[in-house]
């Protein structure tokens, strides 16, 4: 039964025949289908059909007669136009793209109608594209999926935007067609050279004077602004090998800003040569061509500039902007550490000042530049470093205008002496005697090796109370000889560094019981607890005193005690009243 037959309905399909030897009824019912889609006539057999069929709904139908079986095939027909699925309809192409690769739009294109049939046998073309160049095709890439390619070069110049029509037809009679439209948007890359507006520059400048900015230099580009094919990296070809200049971009106006990197004493004529190029790699489209051999593209353009440096009063100098000299501690005032040499290109009066001497140990010829001693050096000193370095910074003065100045630092390494004794670092310890007989006593020197420890210990009296423990090291142990009642002691010691150079020191000692964490006893707090017996007696002593005596204030200054009354007669009624005292002020 052919489908969507345009008929008068019910229509007959068949007939069936039945032989047999008795009287049969026919009657018809569709499997899981609503009754009344077919129908039998009961006594010829004609089966009718009372509605048009859709072969895409349903290709067959089983119809059943108690004892026969009946299928309905639905025949196709071409009623199914070929339908695009999963399609982006726009989508953005570079201007480098290269020939023969895919472009960025892809679909599923099917069609409803019986597979492997002409009704289902699907052509799809690309029917029109504005602009006409490049030639764009559509292809079948894997199954339902078809993808836009090309064949030439995009130029963004001409056409920034291509509409393309998809046609896709199937094989059926007649033919049936569906039709879809694509936007490509090419986007703009590098196919122009920046060019410099002008063909040469020239700029004045300070020697010796660093500069972020001495000139600016502008190109012209015919590039999509703000692209990577539009901005500008500016470098230097010649004229500057020792890297005095440096070359930056302005991301905003593309300009290239020359600058002064580090100082130079340069008073002539600089030749400077600078290119400029994109960071995006050039190509362009020539004859339906893309070009990207760099033999067949311009090349990059280049620009001469010209600086005059101008002469500035040049510093004085240094022959050497630092040294080192050695000087033994406790020397003599007056000794001379050290002349440097100074030369000026510019000038030849030249003053020397002290700029740094945190200790005041040296003076400086203003002349000459000499460093001279005035005082003592001390090894020791919160100024020398833990190197055993003291730095002293001198500066040499032109007298150009304005002066121009440069500094000297000396280092000067101070030689120890033994000019320390050994001291306790401790002068009192504890020593709990409910806890050890001994006790640890370090020592310090500020002297360095050879003039500190480890050092000898001794003690300095026949006292048979205490020994040492431990006489050579960098500290001594103190013991206990015999016991001792608990109190304080002095223990003289006589201590001796490597090199002999003795100190007699004191070391009081207190020695009593403590507690766990190493307290004496004795400095606990002293409390009392009062029973309650004891507390009423005090109370009961305080009321009789005040019931006895009144207090009169004779003078506004004086107060005195006066007899009350015998404790004999005491009523209740006096001992509420005695609460209070009674000041009487004389007249």
């Amino acid at each position: 039964l052919q489908e969507e037959m345009d008929v008068k309905y019910p229509y007959n399909i068949t007939r069936v025949i039945f032989f047999c030897m008795y009287y049969h009824r026919f009657s018809v019912k569709v499997k899981n289908e609503e009754n009344g889609l077919f129908s039998i006539d009961e006594t010829t057999g004609d089966v009718f059909v009372h509605r048009r069929l859709d072969r895409e709904k349903k290709s067959l139908y089983h119809e059943i007669d108690k004892e026969l079986f009946l299928d309905v095939a639905i025949l196709d027909i071409n009623d199914n136009a070929p339908k695009f699925n999963k399609l982006v309809k726009e989508a953005n192409v570079k201007e480098n793209i290269k020939s023969g690769e895919y472009l960025p739009i892809s679909t599923e294109i099917t069609d409803e109608d019986q597979e492997d049939t002409i009704n289902s046998a699907i052509e799809v073309t690309v029917a029109e594209q504005t602009p006409a160049e490049p030639k764009i095709a559509i292809t079948n890439v894997t199954g339902n999926t078809y993808q836009l390619k090309f064949e030439g070069c995009f130029d963004y110049d001409k056409a920034k935007q291509y509409s393309v029509v998809i046609l896709a037809s199937d094989k059926g009679k007649p033919a049936l067609s569906s039709s879809t439209t694509i936007t490509l948007n090419v986007i703009d890359t590098n196919s122009h050279q920046p060019k410099f507006k002008n063909t040469q520059y020239q700029v004045e400048a300070m020697e010796m004077t660093l500069s972020k900015e001495i000139l600016r230099v502008a190109v012209d580009d015919m590039d999509t602004p703000g692209t990577p094919g539009w901005k500008a990296e500016y470098y230097f070809i010649s004229g500057n090998e020792d890297e005095i200049y440096n070359i930056t971009t302005d991301p905003i106006t593309n300009e290239g800003i020359i600058g002064i990197a580090k100082n130079f004493d340069i008073t002539s004529l600089v030749k400077l040569q600078i290119g400029v190029k994109n960071p995006e790699t050039m190509s362009f489209c020539k004859d339906g061509k893309l070009i990207t051999d760099s033999s067949q593209l311009p090349p990059p353009d280049s620009v001469k500039i010209t600086v005059r440096m101008n002469d500035t009063n040049d510093p004085p100098e240094f022959e050497k902007y630092t040294d080192t000299v050695h000087q033994k501690e406790e020397s003599e005032p007056g000794k001379s550490l050290y002349t440097p040499k100074v030369h000026d290109v510019d000038s030849s009066n030249i003053r020397f000042e002290l700029i740094e001497d945190p200790a005041n140990w040296v003076t400086v010829d203003k002349k000459t530049g000499q460093i001279t001693t005035i005082e003592k050096m001390d090894r020791e000193s919160p100024f020398v470093d833990e190197k055993n370095i003291y730095r002293i910074v001198v500066a040499a003065i032109d007298d150009g205008a304005p002066p121009a100045t440069s500094t000297f630092t000396l280092k000067v390494h101070i030689g120890d002496e033994n000019d320390n004794i050994p001291t306790l670092v401790n002068k009192k310890v504890l020593l709990c005697r409910n806890l050890a007989d001994k006790v640890t006593v370090p020592v310090k020197d500020a002297d360095a090796d050879p003039y500190s420890g480890p050092f000898i210990f001794s003690i300095a009296n026949d006292d048979t109370k205490w020994e040492l423990e431990s006489t050579y090291g960098e500290q001594a142990v103190l013991v206990i000889r015999e016991k001792i009642p608990y109190g304080n002691y002095s223990v003289p010691l006589v201590i001796q560094d490597k090199q002999n150079h003795a100190a007699n020191e004191t070391l009081r000692v207190e020695v009593c019981d403590c507690d766990e964490s190493g307290v004496c006893y004795e400095y606990y707090p002293l409390s009392i607890v009062l029973g309650g017996g004891a507390i009423g007696l005090i109370i009961a002593g305080l009321l009789a005193f005040l019931c006895k005596y009144k207090l009169t204030l004779n003078h506004p200054n004086v107060l005195s005690i006066q007899p009350r009354m015998s404790l004999t007669f005491l009523t209740a009624e006096t001992v509420l009243s005695c609460f209070r005292f009674v000041f009487v002020k004389s007249r």
